[in-house]
């Protein structure tokens, strides 16, 4: 179901809660030297010892708790003993958490150490992508209007918008109707109802907006290796607003 009734919510905010806080110890844990199994491992015993679960481990095959994705790796780096951060890189942490039934999911991108210019840029347009796509959306519009708020704001600072891959609706699931499209028009899309619940996720590149799909069937990287990034948050639609679940509340966007 698209909307959510009171009692839904009260479970999937606790989702939401755990899914931030694991966010914000993964950041702790993106330094170079580490490898991004071990980040994994870590992400998924705190999210265990919180009382959630992680419902990315054995969907649709998938190994791990995380998708953790460096430099040119645009979404779903599977977590390896062999890939270590360094000085320099960028790295995009993804999660979906599970509590009593309901899912919450984010995901951002952390420097490790100290990053070049064009990095530091792509990553700060790209979380501005997400609140330009909810500046002036409201209950009643189509998701096309966040698609489009994105993708101007994507291309009028010179970077790409990934085409193949999309945010989605939330509950039950992890992956719910509708689709939520990084490109478009205001007009497409689905209406957006009171207490829906979406994650709106660009995944903005620094060059071309083509991608290659890993031979493991799920990395997905620039075909121009430059670097990409991602932000994500689980969102819920009210008749006051809009309630961004996965915020971290000392975030400088958590009081607008």
């Amino acid at each position: 179901m698209l909307e959510k009734t009171p009692a839904d919510l009260v479970l999937m905010r606790k989702a939401c809660e755990i899914t931030r806080d694991a966010l914000v110890y993964a950041k702790t844990l993106c330094v170079a030297g580490k490898s991004t199994y071990d980040i994994d491992k870590s992400i998924e015993k705190f999210i265990i010892d919180s009382g959630g679960k992680a419902p990315c481990i054995g969907y649709m095959g998938y190994p791990a708790a995380t998708c953790i994705s460096v430099n040119s790796m645009v979404v779903h780096g599977i977590p390896s003993k062999d890939i270590i951060l360094k000085d320099g890189d960028i790295v995009s942490v993804d999660l979906v958490v599970s509590y009593k039934g309901f899912c919450g999911d984010a995901a951002r991108t952390y420097f490790v150490g100290e990053v070049d210019e064009e990095k530091k840029k792509l990553v700060r347009v790209t979380k501005e992508c997400f609140f330009k796509g909810i500046e002036n959306v409201r209950i009643g519009d189509r998701i096309g209007k966040i698609s489009h708020a994105v993708q101007q704001h994507a291309e009028s600072n010179g970077f790409s918008v990934v085409r193949e891959l999309a945010g989605h609706g939330i509950g039950r699931k992890m992956h719910e109707p509708p689709e939520v499209l990084n490109y478009g028009k205001e007009t497409d899309g689905a209406v957006i109802k009171e207490n829906m619940t979406i994650c709106i996720e660009p995944m903005i590149n620094a060059g071309k907006k083509d991608i290659w799909l890993l031979p493991d069937g799920w990395g997905v990287i620039t075909r121009d290796n430059k670097p990409s990034a991602h932000y994500e948050n689980t969102v819920l639609f009210t008749n006051r607003g809009i309630e961004i679940l996965t915020l971290e509340k000392d975030d400088e966007y958590y009081s607008r």
